[in-house]
């Protein structure tokens, strides 16, 4: 008789237990604490660089996105490619879908609600962009600033064919001077970056620079000099780095900063001045004191920067 009183007694204490609303419950799901309601990331089609946004207050935030107007026809259908939301909250925004920025203001609203059922309503800011390097340009001039000891007056900056006579008369650096560089769009990254298509047009001679410093000793430089492809290659603009990235046929690549009009000073009493645009790179020659002073030097051994000068068409 006591054992089957003890079993009811267990019997009613588990029924009890099992009515008891477990206390971690509502922590586990955020439903009853969370009232967040924030957008941490987020990313539109043909959006250049990220998004910043901010919460103005409990009910308002601002987003302002980059969008590149050149990989679209209009802004009124801009879709977006991802969102990522403060813990349990809903936006009434999905992958997928689109907003209308084709208005005076250039924006849009969507809501985000936290897991309470609160809300705020966040404003998107659409900044147009255009791609500047899109278009041609006609190679202007091939500039070097190189040598051993700039200190000691063994560097210089010096225009190639300043030089004529340490190059092939056919097809040394003077055959790029009529060559044409067309920039083309092709899509942007998920990183926001835009890239493209490089034809670097040969001009009316057919020729391409074979940079061969035919000094002595004889050099092929071509490593040094030949940084933009011949014929068709591809481009990428870094806005993390603000490089050019030319890549070649084979894969290989190399970057640029494109710069305006302007003068740069190399120190040492030395500079180059740029009068529309440059692709400028930066070179990894070699100290040869034995050499310092000379052509070879400055061209061959210790290349610091290389200009090749540009002008719209």
């Amino acid at each position: 008789m006591k054992s089957i009183k003890n079993i009811l007694l267990l019997f009613l204490l588990l029924a009890q237990l099992s009515c008891v609303k477990d206390p971690w419950e509502d922590v586990a799901d955020g439903s009853s604490w969370n009232n967040e309601r924030s957008v941490i990331d987020i990313k539109f089609e043909n959006q250049v660089g990220v998004a910043s946004i901010e919460r103005v207050d409990e009910q308002t935030g601002v987003i302002t996105v980059t969008i590149n107007i050149d990989a679209v026809p209009d802004l009124s259908e801009i879709a977006l490619s991802s969102i990522q939301l403060s813990y349990g909250a809903k936006a009434t925004l999905t992958v997928g879908d689109e907003l209308n920025f084709e208005n005076e203001e250039k924006a849009a609203t969507f809501t985000v609600v936290s897991p309470t059922g609160k809300s705020r309503e966040y404003k998107v800011k659409v900044i147009p962009f255009q791609e500047t390097i899109l278009g041609t340009y006609k190679i202007t001039n091939l500039v070097v600033y190189g040598g051993t000891g700039p200190e000691y007056g063994g560097a210089a900056v010096i225009p190639m064919m300043d030089k004529p006579w340490v190059w092939s008369e056919t097809d040394g650096p003077g055959a790029e001077l009529d060559n044409t560089l067309t920039f083309t769009l092709e899509g942007i990254t998920e990183e926001g970056n835009t890239y493209g298509k490089v034809l670097n047009d040969a001009g009316p001679d057919g020729l391409y620079a074979n940079f061969i410093f035919i000094g002595s000793p004889e050099t092929d430089v071509n490593h040094f000099y030949r940084k933009i492809p011949k014929g068709e290659g591809q481009w990428l603009r870094n806005y993390t780095t603000n490089q050019i990235i030319f890549t070649f046929e084979n894969g290989s690549t190399s970057a640029a900063t494109l710069i305006g009009p302007g003068t740069e000073d190399m120190g040492y009493g030395r500079s180059k001045t740029t009068q529309e645009g440059a692709f400028s790179f930066s070179l990894s020659g070699t100290d040869d004191w034995d050499k310092i002073y000379s052509d070879y030097d400055k061209f061959v051994k210790r290349p610091r920067r290389f200009w090749v000068d540009i002008e719209k068409q």
